[in-house]
This record gives C-alpha cells, sequence and structure tokens, in this order.
C-alpha cells in the first residue's frame, strides 16, 4: 500500500451539492458558505456552473456568486461549463479551472445530456481547447463508472474508454465518480486502474456518493491506491437527479475524520468546517447528512 501523508480536498457542495435543491437558495447564502469552507482551509471549492436556467434554474445566479466571492490567494475556484456557450460566460468571472462531464455509461450520458459519449467528447473538445487558450485549467468529471441506473455494473473497459477521449482532447485532470454510491472498493479500485492507463495518479480524483454506506470504504480502498486527490460535499449536500433514491456526496467532513484518524494532513480545520455545514444545514432548513458533524455538534451541547 502506498497511502499518502497529504490529501488534497475539492468541497463541491456550492455546485454539485445544491444544485438540485427544490427550494431557492440565495446567492449571498452560497457566497457565505464559499466564505466558510475557504476559511475552514479548503484550498479547492467546486462553485457554481453555467448551464441553462431551463435545465438548472438553482444555478442561474452563477455571476452573482461568482462575482460576490472575496477571493482568497492560493484557493482555486473551479465551475462547470458543459459547452462554448456556458465556458463563454463562465470566462467573464475569471474562474481558476472549468469542468466538463462526461458518462462511463452510454444510457446516462443519453439521459443526462441527450447524445452519445463520443458524441458528448465532441462537444467538449472546443470548450476545452478555449480554456487552454485563455491559461484556465481543465478538469474531467467521469460519471457512473462503476453502475448506472440504466444499465447496472459498468465494466472497467468502458471507463478506459472514457479516460482515452477526456485524455485525447486535453483535459488535464479527471475525477472516477460512484455516481449512484453502489460501489464497492475492488470495484472501485478496477475503475482508478482503468483510469491510470491514461493519468497519472497526481491527476485522478476519486468522488464517491454514500447511497450503500460504501463512500468511506471506497476511499479508504483508493487512497491504498495513492490517490489523493477527493471530491466530497460539505454535509453531504447532494444526489443525482437521474437515479431514483441516489443520496449525496459523501460528506466532507466524515472524510476529513477519517484522514485525520489516520495521521494524514489536510489542512482543514475540522470544528470550522462542522461550523459551515451546520451553516448550510440550518439554511435549508434540515439535518445535517455528516455522521461525524451530528456526533460532534451533539458533544458540544454536553
Amino acid at each position: 500500500m502506498n497511502i499518502p501523508s497529504k490529501v488534497h480536498l475539492i468541497d463541491v457542495g456550492p455546485r454539485d451539492g445544491l444544485q438540485n435543491e427544490k427550494q431557492p437558495v440565495p446567492a449571498a447564502v452560497k457566497i457565505e458558505l464559499v466564505h466558510r469552507l475557504q476559511a475552514a482551509g479548503l484550498k479547492e471549492i467546486e462553485v457554481t456552473s453555467y448551464v441553462s436556467p431551463k435545465w438548472v434554474p438553482q444555478m442561474a445566479d452563477n455571476h452573482e456568486v461568482m462575482s460576490g466571492i472575496t477571493r482568497h490567494a492560493g484557493v482555486r475556484y473551479s465551475v462547470l461549463t458543459p459547452n462554448l456557450q456556458g465556458f463563454e460566460a463562465a470566462l467573464l468571472d475569471r474562474p481558476n479551472e472549468i469542468v466538463v462531464f462526461g458518462a462511463a455509461s452510454e444510457a446516462f450520458s443519453q439521459k443526462n445530456i441527450n447524445c452519445s459519449i463520443a458524441e458528448s467528447i465532441e462537444r467538449f473538445a472546443p470548450v476545452v481547447a478555449a480554456a487552454q487558450a485563455a491559461g484556465i485549467a481543465v478538469r474531467g468529471a467521469m460519471s457512473s463508472t462503476v453502475g448506472c441506473p440504466y444499465e447496472g455494473e459498468i465494466a472497467p473497459e468502458r471507463v478506459d474508454y472514457l479516460a482515452g477521449l477526456m485524455k485525447g482532447i486535453g483535459v488535464e485532470r479527471v475525477d472516477v465518480a460512484d455516481t449512484i454510491g453502489v460501489g464497492t472498493p475492488h470495484k472501485v479500485q478496477a475503475a482508478i486502474e482503468a483510469t491510470l492507463k491514461h493519468f497519472h495518479i497526481d491527476h485522478v480524483s476519486g468522488h464517491f456518493h454514500d447511497t450503500y454506506g460504501q463512500a468511506l470504504s471506497n476511499t479508504l480502498a483508493a487512497l491504498e491506491m495513492g490517490v489523493w486527490n477527493f471530491q466530497s460535499s460539505v454535509a453531504g449536500l447532494g444526489g443525482c437527479p437521474y437515479a431514483k433514491g441516489a443520496t449525496g456526496n459523501v460528506a466532507t467532513e466524515d472524510v476529513v475524520y477519517l484522514l485525520h484518524g489516520m495521521g494524514i494532513q489536510t489542512g482543514i480545520d475540522l470544528d470550522a468546517l462542522v461550523d459551515a455545514g451546520q451553516f448550510i444545514s440550518e439554511q435549508l432548513g434540515r439535518q445535517t447528512n455528516s455522521r461525524v458533524a451530528r456526533a460532534l455538534l451533539a458533544k458540544r451541547q454536553g
């Protein structure tokens, strides 16, 4: 095993976590959440997306949110841009990185963005080129890498195919995402191994949902392979709108507790992170999904 001594976390709560909320979340609340996350020590935050408000109304305030953030030196602010129109809108707000997304499942790709995997990559190629010309980093989100709500289990060969396409258009790093949270350690490791045929370990991150309670086990499995970049969502916000019953991303608080318990450095203040999660949970009118946060909050109350 080659477990890293340091881990870099990307909090996707402000974007992936909030995009499917049915109730409107004011821009001021999203801005405050970003501020609290960076104050807690997060060095990378996925802030918003530049998609049609017809499809994702919760992200219609992308410009207001991005322009309202007080940026900290050393913090990377990323945004999702599905097409050139979205990229051109995002460019005005100076993100440090854009994210394009593809699926390892043909059925998921058709349901999510109405095109095949190959067609999705063709759409993203000019976006990646435009970003590189503007000096903006590019990350590729690879969804459904171990399971799909329509096709079932996904073979590692499909992940290999998608990772190769991503590499071919110039994507610099990728996320191996268990979008519906059905993965188990060996399946996740197989998906990561397929990705490593095209990307260096330093350019691969794990993105795990906790539908079946396997996200932390899958995180440990990835750590054992030397993966040191992970995505998580404060308070366990988020889910997959295309997968019935799929719960949220693994909570950042839970991942940090695991890592600190293993002696792995994150640069994150867990207490401040718990406060950030409690803030957004109260704004949404519900309890945090983080088991660690609930335990620590109960301990504070005596």
